[in-house]
């Protein structure tokens, strides 16, 4: 796989975080992260585990063109805001596929395409 473009940068991510706090974001191609987690060793797992999680966003976003990948998240964020109130977020299907994996450094080596339906 590519190595993502990632850039470090709080004022981006306090712009977007309008309804919670984010550590990361991935805006195909690029991953923005929390300037933290550059160089300061106490962040420096957590960083690699972070830029994992995006990574596996990187993949969905590419395999649905980004624009179906960007659709499909919103509808699916708002139906699943009817069923799961506050924890829709956690239990859209892209997010599930990357927090149960983001602690796997190889498993974007051995994904499956369209990997996160299993997680509907």
């Amino acid at each position: 796989m590519k190595i993502p473009k990632i850039k470090y940068s709080d004022k981006i991510l306090d712009r977007l975080s309008i309804f919670m706090s984010i550590g990361g974001i991935t805006l195909y191609p690029w991953i923005i992260l929390r300037e933290k987690y550059r160089d300061n060793s106490y962040y420096f797992e957590k960083g690699k585990v972070t830029i994992n999680h995006e990574s596996i966003h990187i993949k969905q976003q590419a395999e649905m063109l980004v624009i179906l990948f960007y659709l499909w998240y919103g509808i699916e964020y708002l139906v699943k805001l009817f069923v799961y109130g506050n924890d829709a977020y956690r239990n859209l299907s892209f997010e599930r596929e990357a927090y149960t994996h983001e602690e796997d450094m190889e498993y974007l080596k051995n994904r499956k395409f369209y990997s996160w339906i299993k997680y509907l």
